[in-house]
């Protein structure tokens, strides 16, 4: 959606809000099977991929969000091997896995194939793990992938999806999570982009009382900047089959094997730092007596 030929823009109808960026053209525009993909050149942000008149990545800011959803949880899991990402068709999140060498297999999943030929194209150095031999791509339904995933088979489940609209809404439901719990070995963790708690604080709400019905034991969330996005503050939510969400492996996370861009032991720590409006919500969610929807 563009407000003149100059500026594409997103228009955040619940938030009230827009964000934009000066364009010079559009270098990409295909309509799937599931959705319209577009890319622009802007100005200042580098190329911008949008979805449906979402933002989606550009090319300046891509690794907070991309670091974000990939690096605490990996660093909260002990020994992170089976890695299945449920969308993250740009491949940035596919590329910050396949860092941590201890990881043996990464399968992403993504419904729209459309969207892995436009970051091939326009945002290569997202796509520069795919020909990583523990990488395999595969473009189907996530949930129907889950759901036949054989039970215990996964240490890490990442959730990479657009928002709880369209195509992605299947992948906020109780039968998701039931499944993914069903595919985790004890002490295995889902982390899914939870939207921002500025605006969607109900959604973070359902998530956390599906993940508790679907048997996870405990949930955290994380928080971080987020540029092009609704509001610029975003969140993942990491749910545990068994384990305790309160620690990580510090140490490897304060001398990594590979470089980051904003992701670091201090910013793992400081992210799960509660907000006081959400420490409270958050407690009220856990002690409500009423069965999780």
């Amino acid at each position: 959606m563009t407000l003149n030929d100059d500026w594409v823009t997103e228009i955040c109808e619940d938030g009230g809000s827009a964000f934009s960026l000066r364009k010079s053209e559009k270098v990409f525009d295909r309509q799937s099977d599931y959705q319209r993909v577009e890319v622009y050149q802007t100005d200042t942000y580098g190329k911008l991929m949008m979805i449906d008149g979402c933002t989606m990545v550009s090319s300046r800011e891509n690794f907070i969000y991309h670091e974000m959803i990939s690096h605490p949880a990996l660093f909260l899991h002990p020994d992170p091997r089976h890695v299945a990402i449920i969308g993250g068709g740009d491949c940035g999140t596919l590329c910050e896995v396949l860092k941590h060498t201890e990881v043996e297999k990464a399968i992403q999943i993504d419904i729209d194939a459309v969207v892995t030929e436009a970051a091939l194209a326009h945002f290569p150095e997202l796509c520069s793990a795919n020909s990583d031999p523990r990488a395999e791509l595969l473009f189907s339904d996530g949930i129907q992938w889950i759901k036949r995933a054989p039970a215990a088979s996964l240490d890490l489940i990442i959730v990479d999806s657009t928002d709880p609209v369209g195509p992605g809404e299947v992948l906020f439901t109780a039968e998701f999570y039931a499944a993914c719990h069903s595919a985790l070995r004890q002490g295995g963790l889902i982390v899914q982009q939870s939207e921002s708690p500025l605006i969607h604080l109900p959604v973070i709400e359902r998530m956390y009382r599906r993940l508790a019905g679907a048997g996870f034991g405990d949930a955290r969330t994380l928080f971080f900047p987020q540029p092009i996005y609704p509001t610029g503050w975003w969140s993942a939510t990491i749910g545990g089959k068994g384990n305790d969400l309160t620690g990580f492996r510090e140490g490897d996370a304060m001398e990594p094997p590979f470089e980051t861009s904003y992701y670091n032991a201090e910013i793992h720590c400081a992210a799960f730092a509660e907000p006081a409006f959400f420490k409270t919500a958050r407690s009220e969610w856990l002690t409500a007596s009423d069965v999780p929807e």
